[in-house]
C-alpha cells in the first residue's frame, strides 16, 4: 500500500502497523445494532462522534513525527467505506472531518501546518467546513486586529460539531481559506437540518457574524496561487463520497443477504423450499452484487490513482491531476448509480414485509437518494466523457 501523508515524512514510523481497518470495523460493529432507532430519532449524533474519536480514527492521517497515526489516504477511505456499511451519516462525518483537515493542511504554509497538526492531534479536532459555493462567498475584511468575517452557508457539514471549521471567504479581488474554532463568537448554527436521509450528518446553516479572524487564521498566502496540490481537494472529497456510497451500498446488501436467508419466504410458484434458492432472486442479487464489484474496483484504481498523484506534492502536473480526477469521477458516477440501484432493489428481493419500520431498512436508500444530490451525476459523466475524448476536465471551481 502506498504510505502518502498530509505533510512530509521523516523516518519515523509505529513501532507496530496500525491495522485502521479493523478500527473502523470496530466502530462500524458498534453503530450497527441501533442504526435504524437512531436514524428515527435523529439526534445530535455526538456519542457517534466520541466513538470515531476514541478509535484514534481522527488522527489516522497526521504524519507520525507530528503525533499522528501515520496513515495513508486508502487507509482513510477504507475506513470511511467500513463505517458507511452500518451508518452512512457517520461516514459521512468522517469523511468530511479527513476532506477539512486535509484542505487546511495542505493551504497552510509549512510553519502553518506543522502547527495546525500539533494543536489537532493534542485536541482530537473534528473538523468541519462552510464553503458551499452556490451560496453567496462569505466576505473576509481586514481590521485593526486581523480580520472580520461575515457570511451565511447552507450544508456547514460537521460544523455544528467541529472544533475546527475550513471555509472560504472573498477577500478584496481574491479569496482566502481560514480555519476559525466551531464555537468563535459571532458563529451561529442554524442546527437545521431536516432532510429524509443522512439525519445525523449535521449538514445544517452556519452564520458568522463579525467574526474575529486572527492573521495567522488566513492560511498560506492568500495573495499567491493555491499550491498546485489544492487541485485534489475536489477530486478527494469525491473519492471520499465514492467510498461511503459503496460502504452503505455493501451494508444494504448484507442486510439483505440475512434477511433472505432467515426471514423471507419462497413464493409459492417458486418450486424451492427455501427464497434463497429461488432462481429469480438468485439472478437479481447476482447483478446487483457484479455492480457492487464492479464500484469496488472503479473505487480501488481511483484510490491508486489519487495516492500517485498525492504523492507529488506541489511539484503536481495538470495532466496529472486530471488523470486522477477522471478515475475519481468514472468512479462517483458508478457507485451512485450502484447504491441507489441496491438500496431500492433489495426490496423486490426481500418481500414486502421487510418494509415494517423497525426493519428500517429504507434508511439505506434515504441516505443515499440525498446525498447523491449533492452535485449532479450528470456533470461528473459529463467530465468523465470530456476526459475520455479531449484529455480535459472543464474547471468548475470546488465541484471538478
Amino acid at each position: 500500500m502506498t504510505r502518502s501523508s498530509l505533510l512530509p515524512r521523516a523516518a519515523a514510523r509505529p513501532a507496530e502497523p496500525v491495522d485502521w481497518l479493523a478500527l473502523a470495523e470496530g466502530v462500524a460493529a458498534a453503530l450497527l445494532p441501533d442504526a435504524a432507532a437512531r436514524d428515527r430519532a435523529g439526534a445530535s449524533p455526538r456519542r457517534e462522534l466520541e466513538l470515531l474519536r476514541e478509535a484514534g480514527l481522527l488522527e489516522l492521517l497526521y504524519p507520525v513525527e507530528l503525533g499522528g497515526g501515520g496513515g495513508s489516504f486508502t487507509d482513510a477511505l477504507l475506513a470511511v467505506r467500513a463505517i458507511g456499511r452500518a451508518d452512512a451519516s457517520i461516514a459521512q462525518l468522517l469523511a468530511y472531518h479527513y476532506l477539512h483537515l486535509t484542505n487546511a493542511v495542505w493551504r497552510a504554509s509549512a510553519q502553518q501546518a506543522a502547527q495546525l497538526t500539533r494543536a489537532a492531534v493534542a485536541g482530537r479536532w473534528f473538523w468541519g467546513g462552510a464553503s458551499n459555493p452556490r451560496d453567496p462567498e462569505s466576505q473576509l475584511v481586514p481590521a485593526a486586529d486581523g480580520f472580520r468575517l461575515s457570511g451565511r452557508k447552507t450544508f456547514a457539514s460537521n460544523a455544528a460539531l467541529a472544533d475546527r471549521i475550513t471555509l472560504r471567504a472573498q477577500l478584496g479581488d481574491g479569496f482566502a481559506v481560514i480555519v476559525v474554532p466551531g464555537d468563535r463568537a459571532g458563529v451561529t448554527h442554524g442546527n437545521d437540518w431536516d432532510a429524509f436521509g443522512q439525519r445525523l450528518s449535521e449538514s445544517g446553516t452556519i452564520t458568522f457574524e463579525d467574526v474575529a479572524v486572527a492573521r495567522d487564521e488566513v492560511l498560506g498566502d492568500a495573495s499567491a496561487p493555491p499550491p498546485a496540490r489544492t487541485s485534489l481537494v475536489v477530486p478527494f472529497h469525491q473519492l471520499l463520497i465514492v467510498n461511503f456510497y459503496i460502504g452503505t451500498a455493501e451494508g444494504a446488501l448484507a442486510e439483505a443477504n440475512r434477511y433472505i436467508r432467515e426471514v423471507s419466504r419462497p413464493w409459492q410458484a417458486s418450486g424451492v423450499e427455501k427464497a434463497s434458492l429461488d432462481p429469480y432472486i438468485l439472478e437479481h442479487y447476482g447483478n446487483l452484487d457484479v455492480e457492487l464489484r464492479a464500484s469496488v474496483a472503479l473505487a480501488d484504481v481511483a484510490a491508486q490513482r489519487f495516492e500517485t498523484a498525492s504523492a507529488r506534492g506541489n511539484d503536481l502536473a495538470q495532466d496529472q491531476r486530471n488523470l486522477a480526477a477522471a478515475a475519481i469521477y468514472a468512479a462517483k458516477v458508478h457507485s451512485g448509480r450502484t447504491a441507489l440501484e441496491v438500496t431500492s432493489r433489495i426490496f423486490e428481493l426481500m418481500g414486502a414485509r421487510a418494509t415494517a419500520g423497525a426493519y428500517g431498512y429504507d434508511r439505506f436508500w434515504r441516505n443515499i437518494r440525498t446525498h447523491t444530490l449533492h452535485d449532479p451525476v450528470v456533470y461528473k459523466s459529463r467530465e468523465v466523457g470530456n476526459y475520455a475524448l479531449n484529455g480535459t476536465i472543464t474547471p468548475t471551481p470546488l465541484y471538478s
